[in-house]
């Protein structure tokens, strides 16, 4: 039986019974998932539930829209503009890392296991907006989520940190990830990366997010961003998923950055 790093062992669960979990908590709960099965995976842990997911896209009728052509342009642009970004914001990422040490001490960045096409896990990196021991603490504040879904969001989160707000208010935290972008661990657009924890209580259809590689920003983001409810995040990246194109792409960055400074939705 596998086993966490608390030596508790892992729940172990059938496609059927996480589709009845999640239906369950929604159906006790309107404000979403507030106990999740697993919080920890090992790496074992890790590549089990990610053969998972493969098998379970294996089933999909979902057609990601765009070609090989659209795919090696998108690529193209991913690196021009993550890498101009980066070159642009540097300065100012180097005095968010300071200050964010300055305040405690700790290492500025972030990195966490994400989830990303068919699966993929990677380590994607944010500036720290949480204390240091935050993920550890996890447990102790899971069950004041404010979502109607399986993502995790709470506006009094005690393990945020005074700039972690406003860094989250403001988005910088998400600015480390144009690395991500440049490495190819992530697009410009694309469906936000979930964690492990969260996919495991995906139903099959929710899992179709995983179908194209995660992005720094999607419909959500430009839309409503933490205002749109659970079930209307997916259903957004399904329908970008079936009709993105460079056109869509572009339009949607413009939204993005537009969200990005009237702070709309951020929390």
């Amino acid at each position: 039986m596998l086993k966490n790093n608390t030596g508790k062992p892992y729940v172990s669960a059938t496609e059927e019974m996480v589709t009845r979990i999640t239906l369950d908590a929604m159906k006790n709960n309107n404000e979403g998932v507030t106990e999740y099965p697993i919080l920890n995976f090992d790496e074992r842990a890790l590549n089990l539930l990610c053969q998972g997911i493969r098998e379970t896209l294996k089933h999909s009728n979902l057609k990601p829209a765009g070609g090989k052509a659209y795919k090696i342009l998108k690529r193209f642009f991913d690196i021009i503009l993550s890498g101009l970004a980066l070159a642009i914001l540097i300065i100012p990422m180097g005095a968010t890392a300071l200050a964010i040490y300055i305040d405690d001490k700790g290492n500025p960045f972030f990195s966490q296991i994400r989830l990303t096409e068919n699966g993929r896990p990677f380590k994607m990196y944010k500036f720290r907006s949480m204390c240091i021991d935050a993920e550890e603490k996890f447990a102790e504040v899971q069950k004041s989520n404010q979502t109607d879904g399986i993502a995790f969001k709470s506006d009094n989160d005690p393990r945020i940190t005074k700039i972690g707000h406003f860094i989250r208010k403001t988005s910088i935290d998400e600015l480390p990830q144009l690395w991500n972008v440049l490495k190819g661990d992530m697009s410009i657009i694309g469906p936000r990366p979930p964690l492990p924890r969260e996919v495991v209580l995906y139903t099959p259809h929710q899992m179709e997010r995983l179908t194209v590689k995660g992005g720094l920003a999607c419909i959500c983001q430009c839309e409503g961003r933490s205002d749109m409810s659970f079930d209307e995040w997916v259903e957004s990246d399904i329908k970008y998923i079936k009709e993105r194109s460079l056109k869509l792409d572009l339009n949607l960055i413009l939204k993005t950055i537009s969200a990005v400074l009237k702070r709309k939705g951020a929390k």
